[in-house]
């Protein structure tokens, strides 16, 4: 089995709210710094960014009424990461939650790095959303 974080942030909007922009491929350029400020193309079920690290191919769950935003990144080699991630109600707002697994032959220092970078995306999505409300 492999390592896992679970990583959340509350955010001050409804779950729908944060379901409609997270799970919507195309706004990934807006929050997620992997793909910052690139194009983003659809090609049926499967999102294309180019990325600093090169092409990479996105595919998110079928909308659902459950929250799910789980999706898959498949980088050029053919490499592809699974990445579990759903919104829950919290209160009056939401919990958004991501699931980071340790890959066979990461470093902790590589495993800490990813987790920072998880941390900071969902901290750029929650002053998105959260502006956007007020």
């Amino acid at each position: 089995m492999q390592d896992v974080q679970h990583i959340s942030i509350a955010i001050a909007r409804p779950p729908d709210a944060v379901y409609q922009f997270a799970g919507n491929p195309a706004n990934l350029p807006q929050w997620a710094a992997g793909v910052a400020g690139a194009e983003i193309q659809q090609e049926n079920d499967i999102w294309i960014a180019q990325a600093p690290f090169g092409k990479v191919k996105i595919r998110f769950a079928q909308q659902n009424a459950l929250g799910v935003m789980d999706h898959d990144v498949e980088l050029e080699s053919g490499e592809t990461f699974h990445n579990p991630m759903r919104v829950v109600p919290n209160g009056e707002g939401s919990e958004l939650i991501f699931t980071l697994f340790r890959h066979p032959g990461m470093t902790d220092d590589e495993f800490a790095a990813d987790k920072l970078a998880i941390s900071n995306d969902l901290q750029t999505l929650k002053e998105l959303l959260e502006s956007a409300a007020g």
